[in-house]
């Protein structure tokens, strides 16, 4: 009998020892476990303030950019800031720090545009340009309009906003909104004011 209770002693406090290191080895286990989830929420929830929603999921600074057509440069690009947004489900690319814009056609003829703001819509192939606009052309035509919207796929620009055209006859042109080519030799404004200077071939 007294051997009997000491195996059974015995053997009641090896289960207690076997039993307090499960449950410690458990409280560990869920602690770390708990930490994880912990630093891992903290961390989503600085990434979330990193990069809010909105957000471009790139930014360019400094960029000198040109465009090539079967190994001709078509169009250069220049500006100090850019934001691509191109992974949402309008993209576009917008230049808040201002543009300038250079581009060719077949006989290497250069065009001219600047802005103090502007937006490529990728989809559409409109650019948007805003503040202090100028576009000169080849021929040192000058346009200068708070607005401008170029659509590249057709080679056209447009506006509703004040503009002012200056050409090299010294003819100018004032209105609000016109649409024309690049070259402003098919041109509609939609109301003007300006100075024209017809040449007298007779003379």
């Amino acid at each position: 009998m007294l051997d009997w209770g000491k195996r059974k002693s015995t053997y009641i406090v090896r289960r207690s020892m076997i039993t307090y290191k499960n449950i410690i080895r458990g409280i560990v286990t869920v602690t770390a476990v708990t930490m994880l989830f912990s630093c891992e929420g903290n961390l989503n929830r600085i990434r979330a303030m990193d990069l809010p929603g909105d957000s471009p999921q790139a930014i360019g600074t400094n960029l000198d950019l040109k465009y090539t057509d079967s190994g001709r440069v078509v169009a250069t690009l220049k500006s100090e800031r850019m934001l691509d947004y191109t992974n949402l489900e309008f993209p576009y690319r917008e230049f808040p720090d201002g543009i300038e814009l250079e581009f060719f056609d077949e006989n290497r003829q250069k065009n001219t545009v600047t802005s103090n703001y502007a937006i490529i819509y990728d989809e559409t192939g409109l650019i948007d340009l805003q503040g202090d606009v100028v576009l000169v052309t080849s021929d040192s035509t000058r346009l200068e309009a708070t607005q401008l919207y170029w659509d590249q796929t057709i080679g056209w620009v447009f506006t509703d906003k004040p503009n002012t055209i200056r050409r090299p006859s010294g003819a100018r042109n004032q209105g609000q909104g016109f649409d024309s080519d690049l070259n402003f030799t098919n041109f509609r404004s939609r109301t003007n004011v300006g100075v024209q200077v017809i040449e007298d071939k007779n003379q």
